[in-house]
């Protein structure tokens, strides 16, 4: 039996008061291992620091992905007493990375989504900056407030190469943020940069803004374009197995949209080793003024057509390999690079 009528029916329009969103995967399954046992010390860096570095249209979503006792009890506390964490979603098992993020993202309607891991902290202006190169190139899908001298080496930057080549200005240009590309590499524990790395990375540039080519994606922003351009079917691997390339890296690419990091550093990539310069650093961001300035407008997407991403793949193999020492001497670095 139904008694009257759902109220809902009568207000069923959507109504949306944020336009970007964070979605992050948790997955600390104990505390008692050596690679969990400071994850959730590590995870609460990064919430802290996330949480007092987003503007007020900015919502967040969190997925408990298999999560211990103790990290679900936290989990909830947030769901409950922060704000801008509006969703919550729970599963007894992992459901790997992709599938988890793809859960949040394929139930919100937000046009940019940040998908960022649970062991990264966030920096003053991190924001600010990634939305200004999202609005500045409205061609670009992708960008992560971190930042790599080897970017430019991804087999899906071919639309990125096209536009540089074509429609803006590839250059070398000197790293703002050293000490970001150390940290970086400290914190998988692998050495990636060399001397020159440190001093130069490749930049796209055009008349409003410039940023550099490439990037990771432990932190992204992404369009919600581009992930109506993913496979339809489930992902079937956890992590790695070339899912991030396949649901998050070559969607973006093929469908047009450039993949880009800011220039400054606006997060740090924490592993799963506490540190305390980590507690430092966070003690530092809160004394900071919050962030509060959001956008007034983000541009319509602006993709490449399927033949540019294909002339940009080209070129890419000619210009970044075939003759990469000879085409980066004319950039400017005549070093190994």
């Amino acid at each position: 039996m139904r008694i009257g009528v759902n109220p809902e029916k009568e207000n069923n329009k959507l109504d949306l008061e944020s336009y970007h969103r964070v979605v992050i995967p948790v997955y600390i399954p104990n505390l008692e291992e050596n690679y969990f046992k400071d994850g959730l010390t590590i995870f609460k860096l990064c919430i802290e620091s996330l949480s007092y570095t987003i503007h007020n249209k900015t919502r967040i979503s969190l997925i408990d992905n298999g999560c211990c006792e103790e990290v679900q009890d936290y989990l909830k506390e947030l769901y409950n007493g922060l704000e801008e964490v509006d969703q919550l979603l729970h599963s007894k098992i992992n459901l790997g990375k992709v599938n988890a993020i793809y859960s949040a993202v394929k139930s919100n309607l937000e046009p940019l989504i940040t998908i960022s891991d649970a062991d990264v902290m966030f920096l003053p202006n991190w924001q600010n900056n990634v939305e200004g190169i999202l609005k500045d190139f409205p061609e670009s899908g992708m960008v992560s407030p971190v930042p790599s001298s080897l970017g430019y080496k991804s087999e899906f930057v071919n639309s990125t190469i096209y536009y540089g080549i074509f429609k803006g200005k590839i250059q070398f240009e000197d790293v703002v943020n050293p000490e970001g590309l150390i940290k970086f590499q400290e914190s998988i524990s692998r050495e990636m940069y060399n001397k020159t790395h440190l001093e130069k990375y490749l930049t796209v540039s055009n008349s409003q803004n410039s940023a550099v080519i490439g990037c990771g994606h432990f932190v992204a922003t992404l369009r919600a374009e581009v992930f109506k351009s993913a496979p339809p079917e489930v992902c079937q691997h956890k992590i790695v197995g070339g899912s991030e390339n396949r649901y998050f890296d070559l969607p973006n690419d093929k469908a047009g949209f450039l993949r880009l990091a800011t220039k400054g550093n606006y997060a740090y990539h924490l592993g799963n080793a506490f540190e305390p310069w980590m507690r430092e650093k966070i003690d530092k961001i809160l004394t900071q003024p919050k962030e509060t300035q959001a956008l007034s407008q983000l541009p319509d997407a602006k993709p490449l057509s399927k033949f540019q991403f294909k002339i940009g793949k080209l070129l890419r193999k000619i210009l970044f390999f075939k003759f990469k020492s000879f085409y980066f001497k004319i950039k400017g670095v005549k070093t190994k690079y």
